[in-house]
């Protein structure tokens, strides 16, 4: 494999291939790829003191060692143990004890399987643009047969019997991705760092994956700074790789240090992969996760931040390499700022919440825009809603499931609400059955043993996300007032100042996804933009509001007491029931 280049970090492996993969068993166990890890398996089996390394003389290894282990190996696929003890020597000490070999080779099979590991084609061919499912197939899964086939065949040789059953595991790579280098037109100057860093064209993922990031929470805000955070960073093409993100109709370069590989190629589950075309223009916005540093910040300034380069109409957002960093929310939340802050600067109003298109069987359609904080009980009941609905509706089609803009029609007048992901990043703590294991088998599942477990999970097309549906109900989700005679699940606001100021309020019982708990009060549910230009997007609410009462929109309050203990689940049921009478 020596068109191959690695780096090894903690429990993480990133491959990347000039050439061909390795062709067959010999040249995988030759490789100093496979000499690393069965060193980086030994010296786990040291830490722990463990009796696998009773395989090696006076449980002492060395690289003597390792070579002869290696040639045993080589040998082994080929060959019965009991033929191998005889045409090479020093494979006795190492099969005097069948049954310890064989537990050696499936613990060092599956520590192999339990690192994190990514294989990028990076060749400057364009071949692999037009054909990459044929490059994924000549390199992604011929890694998986050849180390697959060169396990099993070892093992089979040691046991001399054949399984009855076999587990066609992901025993390659867990994601394969083609990223080429791409002439991204930046301004000249501080934009440099980013010119050699190449682009992701395609990925082949193996679903479900189960990562564990360092972290399971975001807290604190996304402060906007006045200066350029890529100014004076200089960074190594070898450690980055960058994600273009569609998101809405933006297009945001998303630059991710490999060091958290397994939350930046987690983006394909949520934003639609840019197209070859829009890569070679600028962007509406760079993000730098995991930078070294952020060259400019003052000891003790808060570090997840953006810079509105005005000047190029670019924004500029990074967060430093740092395990409390470690979690998908800052990932995908910083996105959403940006994208926020921009659709403002046009003239859009964008919202937190869930966005949905529901067709009932008797043919009548609606539109329903659920705008909360995080919490607030959104996503809940819509599921609550797919669930109960049954026969009585036809289609439910989500167009947003976190963010999203509002624009008025200038023709017709009317509020039409886009979407900005294909996917959710959904919580399961407190989700019904259906929602997420519903499709677990295209799932990417983070910290599942934790609390704020979460999965990201493809949900809807990017031609519904940015289809335009007029919005017919909007809704603001309150979590936390219990339902009774004189609180209704769901009540309509008269005029647009009450609904104005309910939604100003923000107002939600926290349920500990961040670092907040306890009823919390945030500008209209969104902290991601809005209180960053309030100015600009008060002007625009009430423009927007005073259009959605006078195009005659239901703009009212949902009542889901998902945040009201004991009430979790029943809480949005009843108003995923009450919601369904007020569309039908």
């Amino acid at each position: 494999m020596e068109a191959l280049t690695y780096q090894m970090y903690d429990g993480k492996v990133v491959l990347r291939l000039r050439g061909k993969i390795c062709e067959n068993s010999e040249e995988l166990l030759t490789s100093s790829l496979f000499r690393d890890v069965l060193w980086d398996f030994v010296r786990n089996l040291q830490r722990r003191e463990s009796r696998f390394l009773n395989l090696f003389p006076n449980r002492q290894v060395t690289e003597k060692t390792i070579t002869e282990l290696i040639d045993t190996f080589r040998f082994l696929v080929k060959l019965p143990a009991d033929l191998v003890v005889k045409v090479h020597e020093p494979a006795s000490k190492f099969l005097s004890e069948r049954d310890l070999i064989f537990d050696f080779v499936e613990n060092l099979y599956n520590y192999w399987r339990s690192l994190h590991r990514v294989l990028i084609c990076d060749r400057t061919l364009d071949e692999m643009d037009r054909r990459p499912y044929r490059t994924f197939a000549e390199t992604v899964e011929r890694l998986m047969h050849v180390v697959r086939s060169t396990y099993r065949d070892i093992q089979e040789n040691i046991t001399g019997s054949h399984p009855r059953v076999y587990r066609q595991v992901s025993a390659g790579v867990e994601i394969g991705a083609i990223a080429l280098p791409s002439p991204i037109p930046y301004p000249n100057g501080e934009y440099s760092a980013l010119k050699n860093i190449s682009i992701i064209r395609q990925i082949m993922i193996y679903p479900p994956m189960i990562f564990n990031s360092p972290s399971n929470k975001r807290k604190g805000v996304f402060e906007r700074v006045n200066f350029n955070p890529v100014r004076g960073l200089h960074l190594d093409p070898e450690e980055w790789i960058c994600y273009p993100a569609k998101v809405g109709d933006l297009v945001i370069m998303i630059y991710f240090s490999m060091r958290f590989f397994e939350l930046g190629f987690s983006l394909c589950n949520l934003f639609e992969l840019a197209e070859s075309d829009q890569i070679t223009q600028q962007p509406d916005a760079i993000y730098l996760f995991g930078v070294p540093e952020i060259p400019g910040l003052l000891e003790g300034q808060n570090q997840t931040i953006f810079y509105d380069d005005e000047e190029n109409n670019l924004l500029v957002a990074a967060i430093p390499y740092r395990e409390e960093f470690g979690y998908f929310g800052y990932l995908k939340k910083m996105v959403l700022t940006l994208h926020n802050v921009i659709v403002m600067k046009q003239g859009r109003l964008p919202y937190h919440g869930a966005y949905f298109h529901i067709r009932m069987r008797t043919g009548k359609e609606s539109n329903v825009l659920i705008i909360g904080d995080t919490g607030a009980g959104k996503s809940e009941t819509l599921e609550a809603l797919r669930q109960i609905a049954g026969d009585d509706v036809e289609e439910l089609t989500p167009i947003a499931d976190d963010m999203g803009s509002l624009q008025i029609d200038q023709r017709s007048g009317k509020v039409l609400g886009f979407g900005t992901e294909i996917g959710a990043f959904v919580r399961l703590d407190d989700l019904q059955s259906g929602y997420a294991w519903g499709q677990i088998d295209r799932t990417i599942i983070m910290n599942p043993d934790e609390t704020n477990a979460r999965v990201v999970i493809p949900i809807t097309t990017y031609d519904e996300v940015m289809r335009g549906y007029p919005v017919d109900i909007l809704l603001y989700a309150n979590n936390y007032e219990v339902v009774d005679q004189d609180y209704p699940i769901i009540r309509r606001f008269e005029n647009a100042l009450d609904a104005l100021e309910v939604f100003r309020s923000g107002a939600v019982m926290s349920k500990g996804t961040t670092n907040t708990k306890g009823l919390v009060h945030s500008y209209f549910a969104n902290i991601f933009g809005p209180p960053q230009y309030q100015e600009l997007h008060e002007e625009l609410a009430i423009r927007y509001f005073d259009q959605l009462f006078k195009q005659g929109v239901f703009v009212g309050e949902l009542r889901t007491q998902l945040g009201v203990p004991g009430k979790e689940h029943e809480g949005p049921l009843l108003a995923a029931r009450a919601l369904l009478e007020l569309i039908s």
